[in-house]
Formats: C-alpha cells, structure tokens, sequence
C-alpha cells in the first residue's frame, strides 16, 4: 500500500486522523473517483481477494472494481491510516436466498471513538457515507436506506427504493477469508452469477448516482431517474471515459454481447 497514491487515486488532500470525519470523506472520495464495475468478470479476466493486484488495478491502472476490490482496496488504506478494520462477510439478498448468500459481499468493520461503523464503497448504489451501526432510517447523499436486525446476530441494510439489490445482510464478525475467494470464483465463472450475465458500471456523482447496466445510461437523483440508450461500440467506450472515468477501449469487443442481453431481457417491452 502506497497510502499517498492511493490519495491522488481518489483525489483527496484532507486531514488523514483516524475519527469519523476523516472516514466520511475518504468514504465520500472513494466513492465518487473509483467506479463500481465488473469488465474484468465480461472480459474474462481473473478477479481476486488478494491486495497487491487490487492496489495495481486500481490505483495504478485507474480501474474500477467490484466489492471484493473496492473494500479490499478501502479497508487496506484506512488500516494504513490508523483505522482500527475487521473485514467482514456480507450477504446480498440473503433474505431471498438464505445462508448461501454469505460471503458474495465484503464489508468493513470500522471502530470509531464515536461507536462502531460499516463501511462499504462496494455496494455499487449503496450509501455515499459510512454507516453507524444502530437500528433505523438513515438518509445519505439524499437517498432514503434503513438498517434492521436479521436473526442471529446478523444485520440488514435496505437499500433506497431506485437501488438494484434491495438489500444485503452482515455480521460483524472477522470473516472467512477462504469463503470469500470461493465466493469471489464462483461470482465470476457461474453461468448464473448476476456479474457473469450482466455489464455493470456504478458511480456516484455530486446530486446522485450515474449508473450503466448494459445498454441503458441512467443518471439517478432523489427526486427521480432520466435513462438514454448507448448507441453502439463507440458511444459505449466514449460512455466509459466521459462519465465514470474508465479508459476502456477493450469494452468495445463487449457489445454484441450487451445488445444480445438487452434484446433478451426487453423484447416484450
């Protein structure tokens, strides 16, 4: 971890002390300089939970990445930086899907003066701010979530009403890093993973979130959505460039694909 280009990546210049207003702003500028996206899953480029290629991924070829990376990147610089972390397992619709879920997210444990925080840059449109640890509505960049209990010592987020999952479960327990990299493989070569079926590239902006899933470019606020259709190749990479600040040119070679998923997922529209 080389912490002052890991700053220049999210372009932050602020005080770097181990309380909560430092961590909400590197929670905000992380969010706002890396993109959440899986062109590594569509490309068929190996993904994984280990640092050293997320830092050179990430900071160093200005790349997105998905939660494994975002967080793993995340919590790495703010253990650097004094923050006292625990990695922990999340579980996207666990509600749905139950125990088998565990593990197809990573969260962050953060232990404050303040109380106890989750931190998350992975959730993709999830919360621009970190999250105290305490039952109820909570509002963040003006989108509306709530966290619950869940059985068993387990949490639930609930995402805002436009967001993509409803929701995913954690504990905050040290989780089980060799779950996480079975997690992390079958996320990526499941012909039924969400990541392995759909193009997906997230970002937040200064009044919401941009958000590209396949052919459709939506910029979401909280007072709503306005969606446009990508073209074709050229407008897709120029896409990229323009609004997540992805250099991409290889995702070209993706869009007879995206279009063959937008047709079998729209036709009947």
């Amino acid at each position: 971890m080389h912490v002052d280009a890991y700053l220049e990546r999210i372009a932050y210049d602020g005080p770097v002390q181990a309380d909560l207003a430092t961590l909400t702003a590197l929670h905000r500028a992380h969010l706002r300089a890396i993109p959440y996206e899986n062109f590594d899953v569509q490309l068929g480029r190996p993904v994984t939970i280990e640092r050293a290629p997320i830092f050179e991924k990430m900071v160093t070829r200005r790349r997105g990445g998905w939660c494994y990376e975002m967080n793993g990147l995340f919590g790495w610089a703010l253990t650097e930086l004094g923050f006292n972390v625990t990695r922990s397992a999340g579980a996207v619709m666990r509600e749905v899907s139950g125990d088998n879920a565990i593990g197809n997210h990573l969260v962050l444990k953060i232990e404050l003066e303040e109380g106890i925080y989750l931190g998350d840059v992975g959730f993709g449109d999830g919360p621009l701010d970190p999250i105290r640890v305490a039952p109820g509505p909570f509002t963040s960049h003006g989108f509306g979530f709530a966290l619950s209990r869940a059985p068993h010592g387990w949490w639930r987020l609930h995402n805002h009403k436009w967001g993509g999952a409803p929701s995913f479960d954690f504990n905050l327990a040290p989780a089980d890093e060799s779950l996480l990299a079975k997690k992390c493989e079958w996320l990526q070569t499941a012909p039924d993973s969400v990541f392995v079926q759909n193009t997906v590239c997230q970002r937040h902006t200064t009044d919401g979130l941009a958000i590209l899933r396949g052919r459709v470019l939506r910029a979401l606020t909280p007072a709503g959505h306005a969606d446009r259709l990508v073209t074709d190749a050229e407008d897709y990479v120029a896409v990229l460039d323009k609004v997540f600040g992805l250099r991409l040119p290889d995702a070209a070679s993706l869009w007879p694909q995206i279009c063959a998923r937008h047709e079998a997922l729209f036709a009947k529209e």
